[in-house]
């Protein structure tokens, strides 16, 4: 049965119309998405096999390039419009920390860099840079590493919070695991960047680990560490 056959308060484009997107579920969002299905299968049946062929909507969304044109009623086309799809919500995220404006939530920080950092399959060390009133100046991806790991030197974090005329920086890093504990090496590191760039009136107010669905703060957890 075609979806335009089915009841009005059960088809996805009048559901969400009527009561909202969140009402949709996963695979009703994904079918408005692909806006047709494929012979035999409507667009919310090609929804659900590919949800239950990826593993989830994030499994989905994250995939690459050729993982994602191997679904079944897929292709780049589909691809390029999904990129910009994300891309959007990720512009519209960041506009909650417009440049200019004083940094003063941090619940809206820890959605930016979940944003920026948890789809990485790989970890990556990244600032936040601020002006002495914690004004956004601007964001920085600085060091990609292994899936476990990132080699972060503290001089090249020195040389970008000077170009950036930064008075203080918020460090970010991911953890492919998808676990946000901070690490030995964490707190390491952390330690080694305070007192960097402490020699050059930079103040690290936090260091955030992005998780899987979690943000761990350092400053919350009451580690970060003051300069030696």
């Amino acid at each position: 049965m075609a979806i335009t056959d089915w009841p009005v308060s059960e088809r996805p484009r009048e559901k969400l119309l009527a009561q909202g997107a969140g009402s949709l579920s996963d695979a009703e969002l994904l079918a408005i998405f692909l806006r047709t299905g494929i012979p035999g299968c409507t667009a919310v049946d090609l929804a659900r096999e590919l949800l239950t062929r990826f593993g989830g909507l994030r499994a989905l969304l994250e995939a690459d390039q050729r993982q994602f044109c191997a679904g079944q009623g897929l292709g780049p086309a589909k691809f390029t419009q999904l990129q910009a799809v994300l891309e959007m919500a990720r512009r519209h995220l960041a506009s909650e920390l417009e440049r200019g404006e004083a940094l003063t939530s941090s619940q809206s920080t820890r959605r930016y860099l979940s944003a920026r950092l948890r789809h990485h399959q790989r970890e990556v060390f990244a600032c936040l840079f601020l002006d002495s009133q914690h004004r956004i100046l601007g964001f920085e991806e600085l060091f990609m590493g292994t899936i476990d790991a990132a080699a972060i030197y503290p001089r090249e974090v020195v040389k970008r919070c000077l170009a950036s005329n930064a008075a203080a920086v918020i460090l970010a890093h991911n953890h492919p695991s998808g676990v946000a504990e901070p690490s030995g090496a964490d707190l390491q590191i952390t330690q080694r960047l305070v007192e960097a760039l402490a020699l050059v009136d930079v103040r690290v107010l936090d260091h955030m680990v992005v998780g899987d669905t979690t943000v761990t703060s350092f400053a919350e957890r009451g580690l970060m560490p003051t300069p030696a």
